[in-house]
């Protein structure tokens, strides 16, 4: 999801291999103050959130800037935020979750669960898998200036119901049908990153739990996890706490409104930095958070683990460059895992 917005969304976790003490940490903040200040005055951004985990632990979680500019509302690590993209992470693990549960296989052809066929004009003998969805190499993907003009809805009105929205997209003599929906090219052979993609591998958890992706959500990350103030709605969580928005115009910093959108499992998380943590945490240390297990490590591993190998990956892919965990992003050769959001 690409939103050109100068408001907050950043999250920063500094994953380090020795532990720090409490003059490392202070000396850290000190020298994290003084980049992100630097780089909230060239980029224009008004307000963050940022965190520092060390040692599977959050050692550091404040806020810089303003939640609300006009009314000189301080951000805090507490400052609910949309999170943009990085909410493919929670859809990640809600995939994971019904892997567990015996509910979809990351392998089986999602036509087996889907209650419309989605097929690719291109490859109508092509079988499309979640794991070509959660890998960006479904052959599906957002088209432009459609997917963004149609996606996003600000203020009050109110998104398509996300299952119509993808049937309407996917299927032929859809609203929003078109043959540039589709890659001309096998499930597998090209990356091409997808927000619709994602969005329908959330739908196709939600068809096989029974269960929104929001409450599936809740019950299987944000309450064992105690992200109290997190969901995927506005009206899950404390728009009291939410930050505005805004975005630079002619050298002005404009307020925009709140906005939901159609494909919400593909950037529809709003959260804090502080409860974004404990996510990052308990995927840090095996699925586990402070006794509370979210998902098997296996489970995680397999999750977190480069997906393109030499032998097996996209052809517009350098896996030295590139990699791909199950809505995670990963590199070879480094010690990063994560995603973006803007």
């Amino acid at each position: 999801m690409k939103l050109k917005l100068t408001a907050l969304k950043l999250f920063i976790a500094l994953l380090c291999a020795k532990s720090l003490s409490a003059q490392d940490i202070h000396n850290s903040k000190k020298t994290l103050d003084s980049v992100i200040m630097a780089k909230m005055k060239e980029s224009g951004i008004v307000g963050l959130g940022a965190s520092v985990i060390v040692d599977k632990k959050l050692v550091l979680s404040t806020g810089y800037g303003f939640a609300d500019f006009e009314n000189k509302v301080p951000f805090k690590s507490s400052t609910i935020m949309n999170i943009a993209s990085v909410s493919k992470t929670f859809t990640g693990v809600c995939i994971m979750k019904a892997v567990e549960e015996g509910l979809v296989s990351l392998d089986e052809d999602i036509n087996k669960y889907l209650p419309f066929r989605v097929i690719n004009p291109n490859s109508p003998n092509g079988k499309i898998t979640l794991r070509h969805l959660a890998t960006h190499t479904s052959g599906l993907i957002d088209r432009s200036p459609f997917y963004g003009d149609s996606t996003y809805h600000y203020g009050n009105r109110k998104p398509e119901p996300l299952g119509e929205f993808l049937k309407n997209y996917f299927v032929k003599g859809g609203t929003h049908y078109d043959y540039g929906n589709f890659l001309n090219a096998k499930p597998g052979d090209k990356r091409e990153y997808s927000n619709i993609g994602a969005g329908l591998a959330g739908y196709i958890v939600e068809v096989q739990t029974g269960k929104s992706l929001k409450s599936y959500a809740k019950e299987h990350i944000f309450k064992p996890l105690e992200m109290k103030n997190s969901g995927w709605a506005l009206a899950e969580i404390d728009t009291l706490q939410h930050a505005k928005l805004y975005r630079k115009e002619d050298g002005k910093t404009v307020p925009v409104q709140w906005y939901e959108v159609n494909t919400y499992p593909d950037g529809g998380v709003r959260t804090s930095v502080e409860e974004l943590s404990r996510f990052f945490i308990a995927l840090l240390n095996g699925g586990q958070y402070n006794g509370t297990r979210i998902l098997k490590e296996e489970t995680v591993k397999e999750m977190l683990r480069f997906q393109y190998t030499e032998s097996n990956k996209p052809d517009n892919v350098n896996i030295t460059k590139t990699n791909q965990g199950i809505f995670w992003a990963t590199k070879l050769g480094a010690t990063r895992i994560g995603h973006n959001g803007s």
